[in-house]
């Protein structure tokens, strides 16, 4: 058996043509387009592609966006009064603070000075709260577009697939408050059956057999080995790691793919699969928080 590959650049590449005609509808109707407004703190490579493809990608469907780049040995204070900056500014509808930050900076007290209606990560204290007790308003990236990747390979976006998730055993292995928890909270929402693992399980792959559909985000390369999966079942590798194999360097998940495409009905690829459906959601999201603050400002008018 050979897996079914979920495409995450075709799925996203629809999104993001989707999002493009919202974006000209709205562009027309209010005389300005959503706007973002991404920080970058330090010279991380990674850190600076991300930040290069998402503004690249949300230009092309018509979302305004600024980068703000500052010094690795910026201080928190600094980077706080930003934030206030962009919070204040009628312009951003949408305030990106890449992560990792610098080790000086606690990422948790500048990501609360984000305005929750700004907070296109979903990542403030508020955000993740309201997700939690299942009335999200907000939610970040990469678990949304880990779900509809989900919903498009069972078929619950009305393209055929795989059947639908209410009812299914998701394990989610990775507990991080970017990923894995929220990740828990929308497949509850789905009305799976959600076991919520990590590193410290007990008998880890035997916790994984049981999963019809499995969301590894552990950051750890390969982890997840072929053996660890359910026969058909469905499998969402979040991870994106850079190792030396043979001289030659290349990316992998947190999945052994060539191990598990030949157990699982579905796999989503690395790259290709998880990381595209991030940007477009970042960019959904971005559009989401424009039609928001125009509905309150209607409302208070």
């Amino acid at each position: 058996m050979s897996a079914m590959i979920i495409d995450g650049k075709e799925l996203a590449r629809r999104t993001r043509a989707r999002l493009a005609g919202d974006v000209a509808a709205v562009t027309e109707n209010f005389g300005a387009a959503p706007g973002l407004a991404a920080i970058l703190v330090g010279d991380d490579p990674a850190s600076e592609t991300y930040v290069r493809t998402k503004r690249r990608q949300a230009a092309e469907c018509g979302i305004r966006s600024t980068a703000h780049h500052l010094a690795a040995d910026t201080t928190e204070a600094d980077l706080i009064k930003l934030v206030h900056a962009l919070n204040g500014d009628e312009t951003v509808d949408a305030i990106l603070v890449q992560l990792p930050l610098p080790g000086h900076i606690a990422s948790h007290r500048v990501l609360d000075t984000v305005l929750p209606g700004k907070d296109v990560d979903g990542f403030h204290s508020r955000n993740a709260g309201l997700l939690a007790v299942g009335r999200p308003e907000t939610v970040p990236c990469t678990p949304r577009g880990c779900l509809a990747l989900l919903r498009h390979a069972h078929g619950d976006d009305d393209s055929g697939g795989l059947g639908k998730l209410a009812g299914l055993h998701a394990v989610v292995v990775g507990r991080s408050s970017i990923v894995g928890r929220p990740m828990a909270a929308l497949l509850t929402a789905e009305n799976c059956t959600v076991t919520l693992a990590h590193s410290r399980t007990r008998s880890l792959p035997e916790v994984c057999r049981q999963a019809d559909v499995l969301v590894a985000a552990t950051g750890r390369p390969e982890m997840v080995r072929g053996d660890w999966i359910q026969p058909g079942a469905t499998v969402i590798d979040v991870g994106i790691n850079r190792i030396e194999r043979g001289g030659a360097s290349r990316l992998v998940g947190d999945v052994a793919f060539d191990e598990a495409q030949h157990v699982a009905g579905a796999i989503t690829p690395v790259p290709g699969g998880v990381g595209p459906m991030t940007v477009a959601y970042l960019l959904h999201n971005t559009v989401e928080l424009f039609h928001r603050r125009r509905a309150d400002e209607a409302a208070q008018a």
